[in-house]
């Protein structure tokens, strides 16, 4: 074989093993086939110009070029045929035809190769050493090959000039223990451990990996090609990684070294060529490019220093701006763990073994298992089922599901119809139905409904009404839960009631009484008045201005209290943008005052009805506004009663503002109810909403505020004007107590009022949902089911040491506990908090922590969510993953949270949640309540019907709403 065939071959060996300025002798053309076994390998090392010695290497050649070392042979070869008769009988029959390469060709050959840099030769030879102690050899033959690769510095060294050095007994027992660690790591290396890696270290994600992919990147090219050329500043647009296009960056320069070249633009094939690499669905090949990332100086290794920069990096393309600042303490943990021999750098296998075993790391908040109860259920969703069949039993869960709203909704839909029936056809025997037919019959059952809708639509929003009747048995049949969805439904209905009536009344019954005939007006229509009164006098009376100012006002406050206005989705321009946002719902839906006043009137000046006790509308009207004025003035006293004085004040990150006061001694109230709260200093009016995040056992109050509107906005400006610098050795918050040297702002509190997850203790299982700022009604929940836990631990201990032997007699310990309160239903909580911003963890990393460390028994079990984090088996979270397990390994926190509940990365994937809570919780009854954004309260509410309808365990969802 001459040197140019062995020019050829050097892609081979190029990722792992041959370095420059070797030589390989391989005996005869490679076989086809799936391995190709290479005997006859022979390095040869010159020590002296005179004396040469050989080693005889056995290698497979893959089918994917890659090269797998199986055996290394000392061999010793003379320059005539009788020198090879001393050879053992294992090297003459590993290498029957070995030949010997001349001199001058060794020089020819080497020079071919030296571009490749003496670095691949050290390297070589540190994986030679690490490969000779795999094999149980004579003291005299390991001393002999361990002397020939010593040579193999050398003689790289004389080709560079330079000295390897560091030769020690030490670092020679360093080398042979990490050869030990490499081969375990090979042998632990299972199959189910190969195919978790092919879920990671993905550059594109599976979604966008196909030729519908490549087709997108091809446009782009067109759109960003210049002259025929992407220039690099460009790959992290063309490829869909424009929101990490320092990540791409690094991605494009590894690519670019990997052809020996720096380049600052490529054609469409090169683009091709570096496209096909990154979407490879081998591991080794995705593994290789992630280390040729990080190993910027291409020696095989890589050092703390360049850890560090690729945890930078990374942090920075997952936007995690504390995990960059601390780059220098996860890089050093990194080390510690892969580089237990102290040599100062890593290698390529240490990573993979990392990537691998990741998982053995990361046990703490696992997911919940699969048992072979869930199996049997997702069978029988897989039996075939009829049309009708799938309808029928879709409708039967629907109503199990849904009849506390579908038997109100009927109820109310039914008194409607009955009200609109018996107007119509007591106005179609009036002798004014002859004049204006049935739009007069319609317009008075339209108006019969109005009165209705228009008293119950204050019952509703009486709050303290609905937080009695909650704790009542009537909560069981009537779904108070629902009470602000009611009362957009009977909106609705007015709505249609008032362009009924008002409609028929102004293009019908006016027009036609106004072209009447005077013998049809006389004889039918006196209620009116002795002259026939014409259109426009119709519209001057009582009953039409009246009407039309109940109209302008309704359809001011009903438009600004659509979500486009009352969450600002409408941008107007000034001073018209005053008409959007919470402030213009809140005020708006104050001129109600104005509206009843003037149905009041309306209903008292009828035109055809004269007798005061026919005059109905003061009689639908009289208890709900009387409730609802009485709830507002226990409101104005009670906040008078309610004096709180504000402990503590802090801001944090995301624009939360956290306010911890006293509790006054009448204030009672349960995990997951709501208070409004007013600050004067902001407005002397306005009162708002805000969940409880405080348990009922805690001597004080406390809510979570995040800045979202107008009102929200001014109060934190206001306490952050009264709030401290940051001091040296605390966490960076502007903080504020009862010892700040500025006073605080006056707060007045009012409440409390029932919410949906108060009675999250009548279901078996918890799971709570929250996104964002809406984990707040949560926290309550999970630190009072914590103090819960801990008082049954305590009542535990008592019952032991009063009752301390076996024979005594049970009833006794049982007057002990019944004394006790009762203890609650729920046997499990799982809290989900899925949010943007690694900051918003410092907002209960308190409670998390306590939960961890007290709740022995495993009740709350909890899972962060960091969506600005891509996937986990994305390669641009690959590193932060496993400095994630790391660190908790060693250190029992999460990097990300800082608490130790463990953070996963993007969003929750809710088929599995469910899936595994129905296999765990079989025929239990799992409350799931939500708290945050509508788009999830669908998916949430759909899933609880589909898996209700497959197994036994029953899912009921709730929604906070304000």
């Amino acid at each position: 074989m001459s040197s140019s065939d062995l020019a050829n071959h050097g892609r081979l060996w190029r990722p792992d093993s041959v370095p420059a300025g070797e030589t390989a002798m391989i005996s005869g053309p490679p076989s086809p086939g799936t391995s190709m076994e290479v005997s006859s390998s022979v390095l040869a090392l010159e020590e002296e110009e005179e004396e040469e010695e050989f080693v005889e290497v056995t290698l497979d050649i893959e089918d994917d070029d890659t090269i797998i070392l199986r055996s290394v042979e000392p061999a010793t070869i003379g320059d005539s045929t009788p020198a090879s008769t001393s050879r053992s009988p294992t090297m003459t029959s590993r290498s029957p035809t070995m030949s010997r390469m001349s001199s001058n060709r060794w020089r020819q050959f080497s020079q071919e190769l030296k571009s490749d840099g003496v670095a691949k030769a050290r390297h070589f030879s540190q994986e030679l050493k690490n490969e000779l102690r795999r094999f149980s050899w004579s003291h005299g033959q390991a001393a002999r090959i361990l002397s020939t690769s010593r040579s193999t510095v050398t003689t790289a060294e004389r080709f560079s000039g330079g000295g390897l050095g560091g030769g020690s007994v030490v670092e020679m027992a360093a080398i042979a223990a990490r050869a030990r660690r490499r081969q375990q790591a090979r042998l632990d290396r299972t199959r189910s451990g190969a195919q978790k890696a092919l879920k990671g270290l993905k550059f594109i994600s599976s979604k966008n990996n196909g030729v519908d992919a490549w087709n997108e990147v091809q446009r782009n090219f067109g759109k960003l090609a210049k002259d025929g050329f992407l220039y690099r500043t460009d790959f992290a647009q063309c490829i869909g990684m424009r929101d990490s296009k320092e990540f791409a960056l690094e991605l494009f320069d590894a690519l670019s070294r990997r052809r020996r070249l720096k380049l600052e633009k490529i054609s469409m094939d090169e683009l091709y060529e570096y496209w096909s690499q990154i979407t490879d669905q081998s591991f080794d090949s995705r593994l290789q490019i992630f280390f040729e990332m990080v190993d910027k100086n291409e020696d095989g290794r890589i050092t703390e220093e360049e850890v560090k920069e690729i945890i930078m990096l990374s942090a920075s393309a997952n936007k995690l701006s504390r995990l960059k600042e601390q780059a220098e303490e996860y890089a050093a943990l990194i080390m510690e763990e892969l580089d237990p021999e102290g040599l100062g750098y890593i290698e390529l296998w240490q990573l993979e073994t990392l990537l691998l075993q990741k998982d053995t790391y990361l046990s703490y908040s696992q997911a919940l298992s699969f048992t072979s109860q869930a199996l049997s259920q997702n069978l029988q969703g897989l039996r075939y089922r009829s049309r009708i069949h799938r309808w029928r039993t879709k409708f039967f869960y629907f109503v199990q599901d849904n009849w506390k709203r579908i038997w109100v909704l009927c109820l109310w839909i039914m008194v409607m119809a009955g009200l609109f029936t018996w107007k119509f056809f007591q106005y179609k025997h009036k002798s004014a139905f002859k004049v204006m037919g049935y739009c007069l019959t319609t317009a008075k059952g339209a108006a019969e409904t109005l009165k209705l809708n228009m008293a119950l639509i204050l019952l509703p929003v009486c709050r303290n009404t609905m937080t009695w009747l909650r704790s009542t048995k009537l909560s069981y049949i009537v779904p108070f839960d629902d009470n602000i969805n009611f009362h957009k439904t009977i909106a609705a209905g007015i709505v249609v009631g008032i362009i009924l009536h008002a409609g028929d009344h102004l293009s019908c019954d006016f027009v036609r009484l106004e072209k009447s005939s005077s013998t049809m007006y006389y004889n039918n229509l006196t209620e009116f008045g002795e002259t026939k009164p014409s259109y426009w006098a119709l519209l001057r009376g009582y009953e039409g201005v009246t009407g039309i100012l109940m109209i302008i006002l309704m359809a001011i406050a009903f438009t600004l209290a659509t979500k486009w206005f009352r969450r600002s989705l409408i941008k107007l321009p000034k001073p018209l943008d005053r008409l959007t946002g919470f402030n213009a719902f809140w005020y708006s839906h104050h001129l109600f005052v104005l509206v009843y006043i003037l149905l009041i009137i309306h209903g008292e000046k009828l035109y055809m009805v004269h007798k005061w006790y026919l005059k109905t509308t003061w009689m639908y009207l009289a208890v709900p506004v009387l409730l609802y004025a009485g709830e507002r003035t226990l409101r104005f006293f009670r906040s008078g009663l309610y004096t709180v004085r504000l402990l503590k004040v802090a801001i944090y990150p995301g624009n939360v503002l956290t306010l911890k006061m006293s509790k006054p001694a009448q204030f009672h109230y349960k995990s997951g109810q709501y208070m409004f709260v007013q600050c004067p200093a902001v407005s002397p009016l306005e009162w708002h909403p805000f969940s409880i995040t405080s348990a009922p056992g805690d001597d004080y109050l406390s809510i979570h505020i995040r800045q979202l509107g107008d009102w929200t906005t001014e109060l934190r400006k206001v306490f952050s004007e009264v709030c401290q610098a940051p001091v040296a050795g605390k966490s960076g918050l502007l903080r504020a107590d009862e010892t700040s040297s500025k006073s605080l702002p006056k707060l007045l509190i009012d409440g409390p009022y029932g919410a949906p997850a108060q009675d999250y203790h009548k279901y078996d299982v918890l799971l709570l949902v929250g996104l964002g700022i809406g984990a707040t009604p949560f926290i309550s929940i999970l630190k009072d089911l914590l103090n819960n836990i801990v008082k049954r631990e305590e009542q535990q201990d008592v019952v032991q040491e009063v009752y301390p032997l076996p024979n005594v007699d049970p009833s006794q310990a049982n007057k002990v506990s019944s004394k006790q309160k009762k203890p609650l239903k729920t046997t499990n909580a799982y809290f989900y908090w899925v949010t943007r911003e690694q900051g918003s963890f410092d907002w209960f990393k308190g409670v998390m922590n306590e939960v961890t460390e007290l709740d022995h028994q495993g009740v709350i079990e909890m899972h962060n969510y960091l969506t600005s984090v891509y996937e986990e088996g994305d390669a641009r979270s690959a590193l932060i993953t496993m400095v994630q397990a790391l660190n908790h390994a060693k250190n029992g926190v999460d990097i990300v949270s800082g608490t130790k509940v463990r953070t996963h990365f993007a969003r929750p994937n809710w088929k599995k949640v469910f899936s595994r809570l129905r296999s765990r919780h079989a025929n239990a009854r799992i409350g799931v309540f939500y708290c945050g954004m509508p788009v999830l309260a669908k998916e949430l509410s759909k899933l609880c019907n589909e898996y209700n309808q497959r197994s036994t365990t029953k899912f009921e969802f709730h929604k906070e709403h304000f």
